[in-house]
């Protein structure tokens, strides 16, 4: 199963898509930056008076280097075409993190399945939509994670897989984005922080301006396009990421739909009557990684799976049997 859709999470604390705004305050004030990144937006708040655009943009331009298969001169793309490339720390966190979750959830997050998403037109690559079983079944072949090692090598690490493995991290790497941002910040020493790229979230202390805690919402499933919050809660000191399946599918000429999750084990659409999937975790690539893996398990595993991770707190909006929206919490997920 991967996740491509960029699924929107409305901050209720932002109110300006100015590229900085310092609010008007006599005490403390926050900073507020944001602008395009990794095919969405970011957005984040944060106790300083310290502009660190610059920097910010730094960590970006290094992520997308290492991780994005969507510019063709990035590692993890040199990679793909099995060209020599030595990978950063940056490549080597996120392979460690998916492989800790490809395990966890015993292969339903696995970053090898990039070809047959591709082929499904989801993917990097969008001239395709091959969905004919000798496609699939071939492009099968080269899937499975465990396939796949990493080791140090020289200043950097090595990937050793088979040649025709393509590996994508897309449904964790934004996750991971936030995270840089956030162990800046807490470099910087700023206790008080709000970092959001494409939905993802993860905070830090409150927003001292409101002497509050930083509150978000959570988007409202609804297949006509709009927007509009479903439920809204409190973070703190923790992050948050959401996997949603509603408005991403493609329709092929006889008229049939294809969600964008794609079941890691046959490499056709997951059949799910779950609509999202909102995890908090200790820090966002790890809730990016299993909000992707919890859509195609459906609600019984994924119960059981929780009762072994309280860890991980978990709100699902799904279609019961009546046709009706009805959502469920695990592990005290925030009210």
């Amino acid at each position: 199963m991967y996740r491509f859709f960029y699924f929107f999470l409305i901050v209720l604390c932002f109110t300006s898509c100015k590229n900085q705004t310092k609010p008007n305050t006599q005490d403390v004030k926050n900073t507020q930056l944001s602008g395009p990144v990794f095919g969405t937006t970011y957005s984040i708040i944060y106790a300083s008076e310290m502009d660190y655009t610059k920097q910010f943009d730094s960590l970006f331009t290094v992520v997308n280097k290492a991780l994005s298969t969507y510019i063709p001169n990035s590692d993890i793309s040199k990679l793909n075409r099995n060209e020599d490339v030595i990978l950063d720390h940056h490549f080597n966190s996120v392979f460690r993190t998916s492989r800790i979750i490809f395990a966890a959830t015993q292969g339903a997050f696995d970053p090898t399945i990039g070809n047959v998403v591709n082929a499904w037109s989801f993917g990097a690559d969008k001239n395709k939509f091959l969905t004919d079983s000798v496609t699939i079944n071939n492009l099968m072949l080269d899937v499975g994670f465990q396939k796949v090692q990493i080791a140090p090598f020289r200043n950097g690490f090595k990937i050793n897989k088979p040649k025709e493995t393509y590996l994508e991290f897309n449904a964790i790497a934004k996750g991971y984005g936030v995270d840089v941002i956030a162990d800046f910040l807490d470099a910087k020493n700023v206790d008080n922080y709000l970092v959001e790229i494409g939905g993802e979230i993860r905070a830090r202390g409150k927003n001292i301006e409101k002497e509050s805690p930083w509150r978000v919402g959570l988007d409202e499933p609804r297949f006509d396009g709009e927007q509009s919050v479903y439920k809204a809660i409190s973070l703190k000191d923790e992050a948050m990421a959401t996997s949603g399946t509603y408005r991403k599918f493609k329709v092929d000429d006889q008229g049939n739909r294809y969600a964008h999750i794609i079941n890691t084990k046959t490499g056709y659409p997951s059949k799910t009557n779950i609509l999202s999937v909102s995890v908090i975790a200790n820090n966002c690539m790890t809730a990016d990684g299993y909000a992707t893996a919890f859509q195609a398990m459906g609600i019984d595993r994924l119960t059981r799976f929780l009762e072994k991770h309280p860890e991980l707190k978990v709100f699902i909006v799904f279609e019961n049997n009546n046709g009706e929206f009805d959502s469920k919490s695990f592990n005290q997920f925030p009210e």
